[in-house]
């Protein structure tokens, strides 16, 4: 078996630790290549190098976004030709590895990782696919392993990015913090800059306006540390794309969903409350270009986002 290891050294909690067993390890059962990333889409490059050169198993040792430009470098080619993926959490949330049962912790996940590997446990799932773009141009692709956002949930991903290369630690109370900023800093909450396009509209309905929107391709959508936060609970790999979405974003009531998301048994209710499972395709359009992200990654900004699912689109150690 030939393996690709993609180590992102800048990795939130990237240990040179974890990368020497995880590669001794794998090196004893493998023909194996190390590779670390040097810049954004590096990951993106040496993933799509592995399908074209045949390697038959792709490790991802970084956080999220290593793993999202992993997956994207896989996806560029055909279902046959695409390596397996694996992934050892260096990240801050980690939402991917541990929404495939992986410990948060990498010494751990790396034991779970290597038990996996021997006894040849697979699994496949489902991805989200957003094709973005601004003033009626061309589309952009982007696949994404857990979650997107068109709005708030992106500015804060903005913010957290622009805090990291000023030299902040992307931590849980970063990410609260910024969120709290960022929600009273948004002018007029009641302001709705989006519509959506879904199945429901599809046989008529007009669009569903949303001052905020999630779209979740498993579940959680983040944690807080330990904590899972939990828009879309019936979200799964297995299953299509799951949407929350707010009608309006009023203090009180706003602050009272973020409290049933993050309940141990959530359950996202009220008038305001817009949700959809298990769908295979539906569009949010703005009447501005908004912060767009995926899977925790700023992507710039879009007033048009068409989002679709793919059904067993990779196989997964686990």
């Amino acid at each position: 078996m030939r393996a690709l290891l993609v180590v992102n050294p800048k990795a939130t909690t990237f240990s040179s630790r974890v990368r020497d067993v995880l590669a001794h390890a794998l090196a004893s059962e493998t023909r194996l290549e190390l590779v670390e990333t040097k810049a954004r889409s590096h990951a993106v490059e040496l993933a799509t190098a592995a399908c074209a050169d045949s390697v038959d198993l792709v490790v991802a040792l970084g956080g999220d976004g290593t793993v999202n430009e992993v997956v994207n470098g896989l996806m560029s080619a055909p279902a046959q030709a695409r390596p397996t993926l694996a992934v050892v959490p260096g990240g801050s949330a980690n939402v991917f590895a541990r929404a495939l049962g992986f410990a948060d912790d990498p010494v751990e996940a790396t034991g779970q990782l290597l038990d996996a590997l021997q006894d040849g446990r697979r699994r496949e799932i489902g991805l989200g696919l957003a094709e973005y773009g601004t003033g009626g141009g061309p589309l952009t692709s982007r696949w994404f392993t857990f979650c997107a956002g068109l709005g708030l949930d992106a500015e804060v991903v903005r913010a957290v990015e622009r805090k990291r290369a000023s030299g902040r630690r992307a931590t849980p109370a970063l990410y609260a913090r910024t969120g709290v900023t960022r929600f009273f800093a948004s002018g007029d909450r009641r302001d709705v800059p989006m519509l959506l396009h879904g199945p429901a509209q599809s046989a008529g309905a007009d669009p569903q306006p949303l001052g905020l929107a999630l779209v979740c391709n498993s579940n959680p959508w983040t944690y807080l540390g330990p904590r899972p936060v939990q828009p879309c609970p019936q979200a799964s790999f297995e299953t299509g794309l799951d949407l929350f979405g707010l009608s309006s974003l009023p203090t009180v009531a706003t602050l009272r969903h973020l409290r049933q998301i993050l309940s141990p048994r959530p359950r996202p209710r009220g008038r305001r409350v817009v949700a959809l499972h298990d769908v295979p395709l539906l569009t949010l359009t703005a009447d501005r270009p908004l912060a767009i992200q995926v899977d925790g990654d700023d992507l710039g900004n879009a007033d048009v986002v068409r989002f679709r699912a793919e059904p067993s689109a990779l196989s997964v150690v686990v």
